[in-house]
């Protein structure tokens, strides 16, 4: 079991953005988060929108650095990810 972030590539709100997953458990998933001081509204069906502000500090509390490619690879094989098509509710 794995928390992981990306790098903070999203721009929104005059900042950057990273996400924030695990790859096995979203329980796991909302611990981290709370225990790190990122709200729930930062929570998006499958991942935490996490502002570059939080990345060092994120990283150091025990989050996996990978890439966005990397990220969405083990988000799906945990069978956890959310598709566009099921965001829009189909």
């Amino acid at each position: 079991m794995a928390i992981l972030i990306d790098d903070p590539r999203w721009p929104a709100h005059g900042r950057m953005w990273a996400h924030l997953v695990s790859d096995s458990d979203l329980d796991e998933l909302h611990a981290f988060a709370a225990a790190n001081g990122i709200p729930r509204r930062g929570f998006d069906l499958d991942h935490y929108d996490v502002p570059e502000d939080a990345h060092a500090r994120l990283i150091a509390a025990g989050a996996e650095h990978v890439d966005g490619h990397e990220l969405v690879r083990r988000l799906i094989a945990s069978g956890l990810r959310v598709t566009a098509r099921a965001r829009r509710g189909r």
